[in-house]
């Protein structure tokens, strides 16, 4: 399909609510004075706005990987950054300073809007202003329509969601009313702006918003068509590209079967669980807080066990420390007092690192032969998330297994999974097992999912792909869909689960065959399962892209001066050069075992 130059005949995003908002985003100004305080030593670990502060969703627009990433978007199609930059932006979005101004003359658009050029403020600026590098904030979230204006179930992808944008019912303000998970019929003194109680925000659906992500629907001339149709089976199908499918993969497991089937239209009407063992989105990644003094405002009453800690953890623990190191000064100068922007950053990584080791994955090795000459040893993961391991965005993602052999003189001599810190090279051996998704373009001519160019370099077009060639990462518990298209696994079976029906295993066996003549015996064994946000790989193909098509510098694309950022280099230049400053993106160990072979 040919896109022209401008973005004048094609929309990216035409569904959902549009640029023009009869009332717009809200600054996060309008909610630190309430929902940010360091008047008790537990407000930093649980109110709202310094909990999210240092998340990913806060630094979604100062994250130099998307950067880097969105301009290979734009040059493989002009003009898609806007379905890119709607997720990352909403504020700067939703106020028309992306590629929609939001005026109704057709055709009116904002030519460099889908490269970031036309956003408001910096990477830098205070959080008391209004910014379009505040990442996805307050207001949007807490605006989530559960239904469209003709009331209609919400879309579960690619952000195409509804504001509410009408005034609140008996409002005093005007304003729309900020949704919450809290009723205020107990006696307790409501918040001080419009409210209503909304069951959605408690849901996973509600997170399924923006975490299940598809090839975008668009409009190209009043018609509407599919960017990129999905390739199955040597078959072009009639549905989008899957890119990632987080919380379809929670759908179609144990954890959302505890709870309900349809995890939107069984929700309770109480604050309380649905079911005690049942697990949504919210339960891993805002869990409660059981702070005694625990509160979600300054005027608000204590909520131990009942409070939603705005954490957003996820597995990155590498861009937090990148952005608190290029940024964190300039952040903590212009930040208003009492907000520890770089101490959020650093406590956004520490959830990130419980919940890769604490909660993600269990690994165990046993020797299943042994003879005089060789070993047999079988590594199991055990998948303990609620969706597959990893999961999320697929590009540069990995996650693999690391298995030692040291001798009776603790001398390694054998490996496989070796990783060099140093260069951020994996070694390719023949017994390597990598868990990822390696999604291609596919070629009619040969009939094969392409994911290397024609240097033998690996591809990671984001809006290009229309393949899986490869996603043998682990299904979480009880995952039912194994036969589902674009869900299931590719290039590995995981064998039916014995005990759930109609679902596979949430775990994988690797087998291992270690040559030991002539070693000296004890032998040690370690089993280490690593995981790494951005591989070498891909960080590579980022500067090849950029190199190959002259792409400029954020000043020369953008006709700015500034000094932070890329800046006078191009966005791919900056964020290599912060591979290599900052650890190369250093694998986490998220799980070991060791076993002595006598």
């Amino acid at each position: 399909m040919f896109f022209p130059l401008t973005t004048e005949a094609v929309d990216f995003t035409p569904h959902g609510s549009q640029p023009g908002l009869q009332f717009p985003l809200a600054s996060n100004a309008d909610c630190l004075s309430c929902h940010q305080s360091t008047q008790r030593s537990s407000d930093p670990y649980n109110m709202p706005v310094d909990t999210w502060i240092g998340s990913m969703k806060a630094n979604a627009m100062r994250d130099p990987l998307f950067w880097a990433a969105l301009d290979v978007a734009n040059n493989d199609i002009p003009g898609v950054g806007d379905f890119c930059l709607r997720c990352h932006t909403p504020e700067g979005w939703s106020g028309g300073r992306v590629v929609k101004t939001g005026q109704a003359a057709k055709g009116i658009v904002n030519v460099n809007g889908s490269q970031g050029c036309s956003l408001q403020g910096s990477f830098t600026e205070a959080a008391s202003n209004h910014n379009d590098y505040s990442g996805v904030t307050c207001q949007f979230c807490h605006r989530i329509e559960s239904h469209t204006p003709l009331g209609q179930p919400a879309a579960t992808q690619n952000a195409d969601i509804w504001l509410d944008d009408a005034a609140c019912e008996n409002s005093y303000s005007g304003e729309p009313c900020r949704k919450g998970p809290y009723k205020y019929n107990d006696g307790n003194t409501p918040p001080p702006h419009d409210w209503v109680y909304s069951s959605f925000l408690e849901s996973s659906k509600y997170c399924g918003s923006c975490h299940d992500i598809s090839s975008p629907e668009i409009l190209d001339n009043g018609q509407l068509s599919i960017a990129r149709k999905f390739w199955h089976n040597g078959q072009e199908t009639d549905v989008a590209m899957p890119i990632e499918r987080t919380y379809s993969e929670w759908k179609n497991s144990y954890f959302a079967d505890l709870i309900y089937r349809d995890p939107f239209e069984a929700l309770s009407t109480s604050k309380q669980p649905v079911l005690q063992t049942g697990q949504t989105c919210q339960t891993c990644h805002m869990p409660e807080t059981n702070e005694t003094d625990a509160r979600a405002c300054v005027f608000g009453v204590n909520r131990p066990g009942n409070l939603p800690t705005h954490q957003f953890a996820g597995g990155n623990t590498w861009i937090p420390q990148v952005i608190k190191a290029v940024y964190g000064d300039d952040l903590a100068a212009n930040d208003p007092v009492g907000l520890d922007r770089k101490g959020a950053l650093d406590l956004t990584t520490s959830y990130a690192f419980n919940m890769l080791q604490n909660q993600s994955a269990l690994v165990t090795a046993q020797v299943t032969a042994q003879t005089t000459q060789q070993l047999t040893v079988a590594v199991k993961v055990t998948n303990l998330t609620g969706h597959k391991l990893p999961t999320g965005y697929p590009e540069g993602r990995r996650m693999w297994l690391q298995l030692e052999a040291r001798d009776g003189n603790n001398t390694v001599f054998w490996q496989s999974g070796a990783y060099d810190n140093s260069t951020g090279v994996l070694t390719e051996d023949s017994q390597l097992k990598v868990y990822e998704t390696l999604q291609g373009i596919w070629n009619e001519q040969n009939n094969t999912c392409e994911t290397e160019d024609g240097d033998g370099d690996v591809m990671f077009h984001f809006v290009l792909n229309n393949c899986i060639a490869k996603d043998n990462r682990i299904p979480p518990l009880g995952f039912t869909g194994a036969g589902n298209r674009e869900l299931a696994p590719v290039g590995i079976t995981y064998p039916a689960d014995p005990q759930l029906a109609a679902a596979v295993v949430n775990y994988d066996v690797t087998d291992y065959q270690i040559n030991i003549d002539q070693v000296a015996l004890p032998i040690t064994l370690t089993a280490r399962l690593n995981f790494q946000v951005a591989s070498k790989e891909y960080i590579e193909f980022l500067q090849k892209v950029a190199d190959d098509n002259n792409l400029p510098s954020e000043n020369a694309l953008c006709n700015r001066n500034w000094t932070e950022g890329p800046a006078n280099q191009n966005r791919a230049s900056y964020m290599t050069s912060l591979w290599q400053t900052y650890g190369r993106s250093e694998p986490v160990p998220m799980a070991v075992d060791t076993l002595v072979v006598n």
